[in-house]
């Protein structure tokens, strides 16, 4: 979709660094038809407005092209509604991508589009964690890898991941009951720096996430349900958040950030945001 050449590797030890290469999904057949988290019982009535969330996805697929990043989209599916949440699919540690094992039914198709687009382009990939684990619940922190004990993500699929890593330290966070996955409430910003819902974690895993960053800042419960950890770093301390996370914003620029506000108020109805529309194939 832009002119920046792409290899067959990939490359992500970050969540911050540069974002060279990403996948996304329009949300051409986006619907909520089954519940599977909170925020879709809040806005089941409404439902989506196609239209809207299209012109919406698009700009902010302008907006990384515009900052340098290559953005492939994988081929749409009207059987699969939830395909714009591209980061649940699959996750990158270095040079080791993983194609995710999905909980819901409603999305299980969705790693076979992908599948078929990674060995089209002789993309390596791997599979068959047991249990479930996706994306959201996976949080790359140099070699430390933080992932979310969640509804979505089970301790089987994780024990295996730290079998498949043993030179990374796998750290699992349990997550509340009501929380979808862990970049719903936890986002890693820069070297030192994290966004995070306190009130989601354990007391030993908020003591965990403490002892690594200098700064943790919380958002409150509004934020959070508007998404406020779900943003998306992009390199160089740019972040695309929402605009109507005021406060929020205020305080990401107050810490030397760049933010890139951007409305995805129709997307979000479905329960994710920035960092759950995108799958980082590469980071510089």
């Amino acid at each position: 979709m832009n002119g920046i050449a792409i290899t067959k590797s990939v490359q992500c030890d970050t969540e911050y660094n540069d974002l060279t290469h990403v996948l996304v999904v329009k949300p051409t057949f986006m619907r909520i038809t089954e519940i599977i988290n909170e925020t879709q019982k809040h806005y089941e009535t409404s439902n989506i407005n196609v239209p809207l969330a299209l012109k919406q996805h698009e700009n902010f697929v302008s907006v990384l092209q515009e900052n340098g990043v290559h953005v492939s989209e994988l081929p749409t599916d009207p059987h699969l509604p939830e395909q714009v949440f591209t980061r649940d699919i699959g996750f990158t540690i270095n040079d080791n991508l993983f194609v995710g094992s999905m909980n819901e039914r409603v999305r299980q198709a969705e790693t076979n589009i992908l599948k078929t687009w990674l060995t089209d382009r002789d993309i390596s990939y791997q599979e068959g964690l047991p249990g479930s684990i996706e994306g959201g619940d996976v949080v790359i922190d140099g070699s430390t890898i933080w992932v979310g004990v969640s509804g979505r993500t089970s301790q089987r699929a994780i024990k295996e991941l730290q079998r498949r890593l043993p030179q990374y330290q796998i750290e699992p966070l349990a997550l509340d009951n009501d929380i979808l996955h862990l970049d719903c409430v936890f986002n890693i910003i820069s070297d030192d720096t994290a966004l995070i819902y306190p009130e989601s974690f354990t007391k030993d895993g908020l003591k965990k996430i403490s002892a690594r960053f200098n700064t943790l800042i919380e958002v409150t419960k509004d934020e959070q349900f508007e998404m406020g950890p779900n943003v998306l770093s992009i390199g160089n301390k740019k972040i695309v958040s929402l605009p109507q996370n005021d406060r929020l914003n205020s305080v990401l620029k107050s810490n030397g950030f760049n933010v890139i506000p951007i409305d995805f108020s129709e997307i979000i109805k479905s329960g994710g945001s920035f960092r759950c529309c995108t799958l980082p194939l590469v980071r510089g």
